[in-house]
Parts: C-alpha cells; structure tokens; sequence
C-alpha cells in the first residue's frame, strides 16, 4: 500500500506549472466542481474562513475523487492545527505570514517527519491508508509525497529570505501580494516598486535553493509570473467567480426591454 501521490509535486517536479483555485465557500460540491474543470489544485483556508475540520475533511474527498491536490492554509497555531489536515490527507498545507528564519525552522520541525523533523506519529488516518501503510514507508512516502508551503507576505523575512529558502523540509515560497502591500503601507498598489522587487525576489531564492515559487495570478499577468520563475499559480476564487457570473447575469437582464404591463387579476375577471 502507498500514499496518493501528489498532483501538484508531480507536476513542479516535471517542471511544469501547477493551477490552483482558491476556495471559501463550505461546500464539497464546488471543490469538486473546481476539480472537475481541471484545476490540479484547490485551496481550503482555515486563516480567513470559519471552516472546521470536518468541512476541510469533505473538500479533501471531493477533490481526490476527481484526481486534484487540496492545500489547506492553516491557522496559525501549534503542531495539531498544521498537521490534522495532512492527516486528513490534503496533499499541502501553507502556513501565512512566515517572519523569519526561526519561523520557517519551527513549521519544518511541527511538519516533517525524521530525518526532517519531529513531526508527531499517528498513520491511522486518511494519509496513512488507516494503518494499512507500513509505519518507516508512512514516514518516508509522507515526507516525499506531501507538501509545506509558507508564505511570504510581509517585509520582515526578505532580510533573511535566502536562508529561509534553504530550510529542509519547506517545498515553496509562496508570495502574498495583498498583505505585503499592506505591510509595506502601499496597500493595494500592485506597481509599488518595492512589492515588485519582493516578488522577483521570492522566486529568485526559491530557484536558488531548489524549491518551487508560488503566487496568485491572472490571466493579465499570468506569463510575466512564469518568466520571473513561478511555477505553482493561483487562478481565482469561488466567491469572485459567483459574484462576477451573478453580476453579468444581472447586467444582461437589465438590458432587456420593459415587458408590457400585463393585466391585472381584477382586468380578467371583468370580462
């Protein structure tokens, strides 16, 4: 017995560019639907969103039954709150606002098994095909097949970003422009040319070191992303998709024509 592969990890280590879409809503079904449409990945977020575990558990299913990755952006707390949802068998998760070198020490020990980390052993879930995966096979396949993702989303870590890079047991950089602009006081100036800077940055020394650079994207900047060296993008997100399909369909019935003034109930009955 091993452990699901990763669609993700297989795809940045082929060298080509992993699609994710970012989810909000509590509902399977739009992960699935996400999935369906060929995204390898779908983000879950326990940062901003009021999920549970048993919401993060449905989404992992819905999207393994159609062959993606989910990557669960924890909370920010100890140990339980970043590996439950690698026991859930989510594919990554990615812990926000990385600080510093420390930081990214501390996630590597909490999520990676030896000879990475002091991850706590359990193998009777879902990662661990319920105890059926022999314990050293769990350790290793789970280190080799599972991925830890940290944002970098505020100036304090780029004075040590290069080594925070070289942290074993962390497989990408992600870059979080909204904060990071907020951060550096430009909030939503995506021009600022310090944010600019940050982002080749980022990819730069997750390049150097052997790992993969991540970001948000869109299909305006979608190949400029690429050429700076990310390779894992996220393309959008449930409740921005909602919300433009509701507004266009609004849009277009606002356009229609008044309808002539039907006659009223008492109109019929006089007749």
């Amino acid at each position: 017995m091993n452990m699901r592969p990763s669609r993700v990890l297989a795809k940045l280590r082929a060298g080509q560019v992993a699609t994710c879409f970012k989810h909000n809503l509590a509902d399977a079904r739009a992960v699935e639907i996400a999935a369906m449409a060929g995204f390898d990945c779908v983000w879950l977020d326990m940062e901003h969103v009021g999920n549970d575990l048993k919401v993060i558990e449905q989404g992992v299913w819905a999207a393994k039954s159609r062959g993606a990755d989910v990557m669960v952006r924890v909370a920010r707390g100890g140990y339980s709150d970043y590996i439950r949802p690698l026991e859930l068998d989510a594919a990554g998760i990615m812990v926000p606002h990385l600080m510093s070198l420390a930081d990214a020490r501390a996630v590597a020990r909490m999520t990676r098994f030896h000879p990475i980390g002091r991850r706590p052993v359990d193998g009777g879930n879902a990662d661990g095909a319920y105890c059926e995966i022999a314990f050293t096979e769990y350790l290793k396949q789970a280190n080799a097949q599972r991925f830890v993702v940290v944002q970098i989303e505020d100036p304090e870590p780029l004075a040590e970003l290069d080594a925070i890079a070289a942290v074993p047991g962390i497989d990408m950089l992600f870059f979080g422009p909204g904060d990071f602009s907020h951060g550096i006081g430009a909030p939503g100036v995506w021009d600022e040319p310090r944010l600019v800077e940050a982002r080749r940055r980022v990819a730069e020394a997750a390049l150097a070191h052997g790992k993969f650079a991540g970001t948000v994207a869109s299909p305006g900047n979608l190949d400029a992303l690429i050429a700076l060296g990310y390779r894992f993008l996220n393309l959008g997100a449930d409740v921005l998709a909602l919300t433009q399909y509701c507004r266009t369909m609004m849009a277009e019935f606002a356009k229609r024509p008044a309808p002539a003034a039907a006659p009223g109930p008492g109109a019929v009955a006089a007749r």
